[in-house]
Parts: C-alpha cells; sequence; structure tokens
C-alpha cells in the first residue's frame, strides 16, 4: 500500500505535552501557547478526540493550524494504555499530524524541585517525594516509548528551555531543521539530549595562559589563540563537512530539530570558540541555528 502523503498546510500540527510531573511540562506548554499554539492543558484523555476535532472546527482558515495539548499523571482518570489507543487512532487520520513531546528529568533533580517549593507529588500520597516519582517513571514508561521528542531538563535552566522549544517549535518555520549548538564543561556531563557531541579538549587550552583566563570564546583573542593550533584548521574543515553533509539527510529523514554540542574542560574556551564559528557557518550556508553556552549561562 502505498504511503499517505499529507498535506502539511491543512493538516493540523497536534502535539501531545507529556512527562514526569516537575520535569517541565506546564512550563513547556506555557511556552508553545507565547507561540501562538491553541493549548490546553490537563484534558482528560476521554475527551483528546472530541476537543481536537471542536478546536479544528472552529478554527476554519486558521494559518498552519496548531494544538498543544497537556495530559499527565495528574489528569484525570489517567490511564496510560487508554491514551496510547486513542493517540494512535489520532495518527491514523490525514487531517493531523501528531507528535508527542515528552519531559524527563532525573530522580534527584525531581525531587529537588519538589523540595524547594515544598509541593507534594501527586503520586507520592503519604510516602515520600521519591516514592512518588518512582510509580510515576514506571506508569509514563510506555508514553515515553511511543515519545516523538524527549527533553531531559535535568541541566536545563527555565531560560534554557524556553530557548530551545523556542527554537525548535517556532511555527512560520515549521517545516525547517531547527539546529541548536551548545557548549559545554565535560566535568558536569554531557547534555542529555544532544543528538551530536564532539570533545574539542585537544585543542591547547587559553585556561594557562594569564592574560587570557578570564575571557571566554566569544572573545577574538580566545579565537585567535585556539584557531593558532596547528591541528585547528584540519579538525574544523572535517566537522565541517561533516556536519553540512548530514543535515540535509537528517530533514530528508523528517528530523525537526538537532542538537549538537561541543565540550571541553570549563566550557568557557575552546567549546565555546568551536560553537560560535559553527553556528556562524551554518548562518552562512542558510541553516536556521541557536547558539546556548550552558556554562555561561
Amino acid at each position: 500500500m502505498a504511503d499517505l502523503v499529507v498535506d502539511k498546510k491543512k493538516a493540523w500540527m497536534l502535539y501531545l505535552i507529556t512527562g514526569l510531573s516537575g520535569a517541565g511540562r506546564s512550563s513547556a506548554l506555557k511556552v508553545l501557547e507565547d507561540l501562538d499554539y491553541e493549548a490546553i492543558d490537563n484534558l482528560p484523555a476521554s475527551l483528546l478526540s472530541h476537543v481536537v476535532d471542536l478546536v479544528m472546527s472552529d478554527s476554519e482558515g486558521a494559518k498552519q493550524p496548531a494544538l498543544a495539548i497537556g495530559i499527565d499523571a495528574r489528569t484525570r482518570n489517567f490511564q496510560p494504555e487508554k491514551i496510547l489507543g486513542i493517540l494512535n487512532k489520532l495518527r491514523e487520520r490525514d487531517d493531523i499530524i501528531l507528535k508527542i513531546l515528552y519531559f524527563d528529568s532525573s530522580n534527584e533533580v525531581l525531587a529537588k524541585r519538589f523540595t524547594e517549593t515544598r509541593r507534594k507529588h501527586p503520586l507520592a500520597e503519604n510516602r515520600q517525594v521519591t516514592d512518588g516519582i518512582a510509580k510515576e517513571r514506571v506508569m509514563m514508561e510506555i508514553i515515553r516509548a511511543e515519545a516523538d521528542f524527549i527533553f531531559d531538563t535535568s541541566d536545563m535552566s527555565t531560560q534554557e528551555l524556553r530557548q530551545t522549544l523556542s527554537h525548535a517549535f517556532e511555527r512560520e518555520h515549521g517545516d525547517d531543521l531547527n539546529i541548536m549548538i551548545n557548549s559545554f564543561a565535560y566535568p558536569r556531563g554531557l547534555p542529555k539530549d544532544a543528538d551530536l557531541v564532539f570533545d574539542v579538549r585537544f585543542l591547547r587550552n587559553p585556561h594557562y595562559v594569564e592574560d587570557l583566563r578570564p575571557l571566554t570564546g566569544r572573545d577574538l583573542d580566545i579565537q585567535n589563540y585556539v584557531e593558532q593550533d596547528e591541528r585547528f584548521p584540519a579538525f574544523f574543515a572535517k566537522i565541517s563537512d561533516l556536519i553540512l553533509f548530514a543535515l540535509p539527510e537528517y530533514k530528508k529523514e523528517g528530523k525537526s530539530y538537532l542538537k549538537i554540542a561541543f565540550g571541553c574542560t570549563g566550557g568557557r574556551h575552546r567549546s565555546v570558540c568551536m560553537a560560535e564559528k559553527i553556528v556562524t557557518l551554518l548562518h552562512e550556508k542558510g541553516f536556521k541555528a541557536s547558539l546556548h553556552h550552558r556554562e555561561l549561562s
């Protein structure tokens, strides 16, 4: 049977926003609402198809129609298997393009967030927060396995989450491959949602030059110092060729969001310099790319 061809200009984009409590689901829904999505939170699963039809019928002629619906374990009568059945039926429709956005975080970070805000975990009942987190993680695993996008917010600030989502789901660029370039420090761990990671610690380190140490890879003196490493020209050329070759292939496969990360020891000099140069190259080649330096935030 031939594959069904969907007219993306006429089909509704439906984003199901879900994930673990405290992982950023509510914040994500607010970001999409700010991007002019129709946003609905805590919708009972039994009403999902009905509400989709209702919104679609009331929004005829809308430009690039898009709907974001938030569902999690706090939703009334939450049953993951039942929700997946409803989602599978929605995926079969030719007037809807469904994507599941799942927000996750480490148990330690989730527990800290609940403790700091003094909120009770919705599944903890009279037990510890960690018990509620463990119970919810098991319950949500079946939906996580079906997710189109998984965002691990363990190392994300609210600002970075907003920047990432705004860049990836900006409606006027819905058909573009959205690229996020990151720099980071290896001692603080890899960015958990990075698709491509490159280690630049073999390049000479400005940290050991007293006059350069206070600067960052955004400064011209640091960039000149790193670029003068005899290995830099060949390395930059190879990385550039690889990225420029891969990006169109990712887009052909339907990937809409790609995160590329460069890491060094401190996350302030070499990785920042490399990220700055790559994002400049991508802009020159006509790609839509944004930049985030994790350790400079």
